[in-house]
């Protein structure tokens, strides 16, 4: 199958095919039913509320809502609307079928979706319980694993499973195993076990071995689950009777030079295979009091940017495999981006502010992660500055003009104290902390410079930015630069960037993301799941997988 169908990641409610969503005072309830012939591709069916990339949309979706539009809810239920099946995982035929560019691509966004949850969990007070009422496999059981907790029915068939290595040849659910491990912490050997056995565990056992929190017999579940939700309830910190935000759909604009939104221009240079995605600063004052921020709602400057630039990202993702540079600009008033980082910071405690910060961490950590080279010019006219001067942080290289003799042209780059923890990335560290290794001395002069706003020389001094060519040096050292790195092969530059981007620090979320990016890389590729008679080829047509038997 070729990977000609343009992906729009923009849905609503009213055209989900695969999902529905019902608000009832404080609790959301997401209801898994997958119309089997509605994939977002010919070719295969989605069977036993498996999934594909269409149905991750519209979850990714609902979530955003539910964190926004409905401000009140402080549990999500994620449960089946099938009898006997929860979800049984990704579509295997789909992923038979799929070039190994789409499968990546396809797990890196179903591994976002989940951090996501984990994400609103831990920063947004949004309480997730998997209400399991049938079996769960694979990519169904990993989303199960990313909830804060989860019920399954006790009814002697219903079970959990991990079945990719026996069945398909592959790694259990990449972010599941992470998951099952570094978050669930069960014990290795038991988890050896689980992921050779198709079949699964089910009872009892799936609590006894920690790869559930309860189990409640079909009688009795109900009534579980009411008391689990209350529970977590309990620990939330989202308001009880705040006004909602509505998602309108964004307006963008696509044509051959690109996409084009409000604040966001993505604009695409095939020949160089490059795109430059300029953010521009609030083009009027934002206000500064809660009551502004709320009346102008999904209209506010940070959270129309951030909707935009997510978008941005994975539209270019998806649809733009070719383009392997990203040239990231900004344009307009330092001072107006400025004064909207101290708005973060100074009502962060506010739902609505709280809940932009956290698409504006998540849409930077999707930077992050994205398989691209990421180039950050800082020139004449650009807003470097706050949560915009995060982007030139995410770069892999950053190149600032220096102008000797006009000091007026010279642009300027601005920390604030957001740059030093506002937005972690996976790793847990802020991006200068990443970039510094935690050292003592930068930190602290970073800190020192908070505020002010720093030439090319001064932040080349402080370590911020790679270069700082004059300006009868600049556009060659640039042109230069992407040259050279479009030249490159685009496997090595993955493999390069994602050590380089995530030095150091450890975290679950790195562990995802490592896996996917090597080992399910190179097991995707390998003849024993792909080939001719591999596991994932032959799976469903009733013939016996061929496996070169030896150990790489």
């Amino acid at each position: 199958m070729t990977d000609i169908t343009r992906v729009d990641y923009q849905t609503h409610p009213s055209r989900y095919r695969h999902w529905k969503l019902a608000v009832d005072a404080r609790v959301a309830t997401l209801s898994l039913d997958v119309a089997e012939d509605a994939g977002i591709r010919e070719g295969y069916k989605l069977k036993l509320n498996s999934y594909d990339l269409g149905v991750d949309i519209e979850l990714a979706d609902a979530v955003q809502r539910i964190r926004f539009e409905h401000p009140q809810v402080s549990v999500v239920v994620l449960t089946s609307a099938k009898d006997r099946v929860f979800c049984s995982g990704a579509n295997i035929f789909m992923l038979g079928l799929s070039t190994h560019g789409w499968k990546v691509n396809f797990c890196k966004f179903t591994n976002e979706t989940r951090n996501g949850l984990e994400d609103s969990s831990r920063h947004g007070g949004l309480k997730f319980i998997a209400a399991v009422n049938g079996a769960c496999a694979g990519g169904g059981y990993e989303l199960a694993l990313a909830c804060d907790d989860i019920l399954l029915v006790d009814d002697r068939s219903s079970s959990v499973s991990l079945p990719e290595v026996p069945l398909l040849g592959v790694l259990p659910g990449t972010g599941g195993l992470t998951r099952m491990t570094d978050k669930r912490h069960v014990r290795h050997d038991l988890a050896d076990i689980f992921c050779n056995t198709s079949e699964g565990v089910r009872g009892q056992k799936a609590k006894d071995w920690r790869l559930v929190d309860e189990v409640a017999k079909p009688a009795v579940f109900a009534q579980t689950l009411q008391e689990r939700i209350a529970a977590l309830s309990a620990q939330s910190s989202r308001p009880i009777d705040a006004k909602a935000v509505v998602l309108a759909p964004l307006q963008r604009r696509d044509d051959e030079q690109g996409v084009h939104y409000q604040h966001v221009d993505v604009t695409i240079d095939r020949a160089k295979r490059s795109a430059t995605v300029l953010v521009k600063a609030p083009a009027t004052v934002q206000p500064a009091d809660l009551a502004g921020i709320e009346a102008l709602g999904a209209a506010w400057w940070p959270l129309a940017m951030a909707r935009e630039l997510d978008d941005a990202i994975l539209h270019l993702r998806t649809n733009e495999p070719d383009i392997g540079t990203w040239i990231l600009k900004t344009e307009g008033d330092s001072a107006r981006v400025l004064e909207v980082d101290a708005s973060l910071r100074t009502h962060g405690e506010h739902w609505l502010v709280r809940e932009t910060v956290g698409l504006l961490r998540r849409t930077l950590a999707r930077l992050d992660v994205s398989s691209r080279s990421l180039f950050a010019l800082i020139e004449p006219g650009s807003c470097f500055a706050g949560v915009l001067a995060e982007l030139a942080f995410c770069a892999d290289r950053s190149y600032m003009a220096h102008f000797p003799s006009d000091a007026a042209r010279e642009p300027k780059l601005t920390l604030t104290p957001s740059n030093l923890g506002l937005y972690p990335m996976v790793t847990a560290q802020s991006r200068l902390a990443r970039r510094f290794y935690e050292e003592a001395e930068p930190m602290a002069a970073c800190a020192e410079a908070s505020g002010r706003p720093l030439t090319a020389l001064q932040a080349l001094e402080l370590g911020l930015v790679t270069a700082a060519p004059d300006d009868l040096d600049w556009a060659d050292e640039i042109r230069l630069a992407l040259e050279e790195r479009a030249a490159m092969s685009p496997d090595a530059l993955t493999g390069l960037e994602a050590n380089l981007r995530f030095c150091s620090k450890e975290t679950m979320e790195t562990r995802i993301f490592g896996r996917l990016s090597a080992w399910q890389n190179w097991i995707f590729v390998r003849p024993n799941a792909s080939g001719p008679k591999g596991a994932l080829k032959v799976y469903g047509k009733g013939e016996k997988s061929a496996f070169d038997l030896n150990r790489v």
